[in-house]
């Protein structure tokens, strides 16, 4: 179908509202602390595992299971047509506080199996903050829109970052990592309530019909930022979920795993902006090709530097943390400037629940590789397919005439 034209509002475009930045900067960091829960138990699995005896296997659900979820809530809020019924910032209050909650109860699960369904849960929440942070800060940008929302993927990045800073910190029991992650969490989801609003761009609000969600995905050019998504995702998370384990198993490796690991992840979050930047000014495609070009070598070469002097690891490990995220905004930057307008938060949302559906089988197969090569030095390879796959879907959207809605003009 074609796109309907976007709302028109009384704000001249060459005149951006008032307040935007403040608001972006309030939203980033509400981002920033509702996402620690995401990786919080990731960050402590050594000791859970020391507390509990838990098998490989169901390590690897641990980690999993959050994915899982956040499937299970986008699919659902895809199918009810939520992102486009609800105001976002309703929305992502809520489930901020349900997260905070289900992660908190991690402290009195007896065992891998209670402690699996509570990051389903968290998971299932996380899906009511993400997109609807998406959508929120294109209502308040449609010159820069690149940049705004690369700010709030670089908030989620250092978010998801911070329980291996406050673990990597010691003097901390994995009680504490928990405890601190769900108060942050609970603290970015009363700043939504208190600082955000929704600005002078609004997407119409839609009601529930269920053939919205094959209509808001039929749009071509949305399909194929969707695939570029995916390609981007099937590396992204098991990358962010592996690296510890990776770096941990290296031979003579110290203990500084856990703190290289935070630098590695939370070097995303500045190259988040700056490729948003560099997208509202060379196109979309352009920057989305370059980075799953890089980070895609990153994922071939870290082995490499296995045995290596420790620079040259590290240095690997930070191109790759900067670049395998710094495209993902743009991906939803497409979906804001392409798809129609009613049904941008259901576009969004399957979009991230595919992308996230394809995480879990991932991270699944990363340690399955891993067992599979005697060892964690080539584990990574699994990855390479996936900007590879990524970069075709982008370079075919470059060429279809909807790219002259991407960037104002540039793809």
């Amino acid at each position: 179908m074609t796109p309907t034209p976007a709302p028109v509002s009384a704000t001249p475009a060459s005149a951006p509202p008032a307040g935007r930045t403040g608001v972006l900067l309030a939203l980033c960091g509400c981002v920033v602390l509702s996402m620690t829960t995401w990786f919080s138990a990731a960050a402590v699995l050594p000791q859970l595992r020391a507390l509990w005896s838990v098998s490989e296997a169901a390590a690897g659900w641990l980690t999993i299971a959050v994915q899982l979820g956040f499937v299970l809530g986008a699919l659902g809020a895809a199918l009810t047509g939520l992102p486009d019924r609800v105001p976002p910032r309703r929305l992502m209050a809520g489930a901020a506080f349900g997260a905070a909650l289900a992660n908190l109860a991690l402290l009195a699960a007896p065992g891998p199996g209670s402690a699996i369904g509570l990051r389903v849960a968290t998971g299932v929440l996380m899906a009511g903050i993400y997109p609807p942070a998406l959508k929120l800060v294109a209502t308040w940008f449609r010159s820069g829109r690149g940049v705004a929302l690369g700010s709030v993927i670089g908030a989620l990045t250092l978010g998801s970052a911070l329980p291996h800073a406050v673990n990597a910190g010691g003097g901390l029991p994995w009680q504490g990592v928990i405890l601190a992650a769900s108060a942050a969490t609970l603290a970015g989801g009363a700043g939504v309530l208190l600082f955000l609003r929704e600005g002078p761009y609004p997407f119409p609000r839609a009601s529930f019909e269920p053939a919205r969600l094959r209509q808001a995905l039929g749009n071509r050019a949305v399909l194929l930022a969707t695939g570029g998504y995916l390609g981007h995702m099937w590396e992204l998370y098991a990358m962010w979920s592996w690296m510890l384990a990776f770096l941990a198993a290296r031979p003579g490796a110290g203990g500084g795993a856990s703190l290289l690991t935070f630098l590695i992840v939370a070097a995303g979050a500045p190259a988040c902006v700056l490729a948003g930047w560099l997208a509202d000014r060379l196109g979309r495609t352009t920057l989305t090709i370059g980075l799953m070009a890089a980070s895609g070598g990153c994922a071939a070469a870290i082995g490499l530097a296995w045995e290596g002097p420790p620079w040259l690891l590290a240095a690997i490990g930070l191109l790759w943390g900067a670049t395998v995220v710094a495209d993902s905004a743009q991906f939803s930057a497409v979906v804001t400037e392409t798809g129609d307008p009613a049904l941008v938060g259901t576009a969004l949302t399957a979009q991230l629940g595919l992308g996230f559906r394809l995480t879990a089988l991932a991270i699944w197969v990363v340690p399955l590789a891993a067992g599979a090569l005697g060892g964690w030095q080539w584990a990574f390879l699994v990855l390479v397919p996936g900007p590879l796959l990524g970069i075709l879907a982008m370079a075919r959207l470059r060429a279809l005439p909807e790219a002259r809605r991407i960037a104002d003009g540039r793809g």
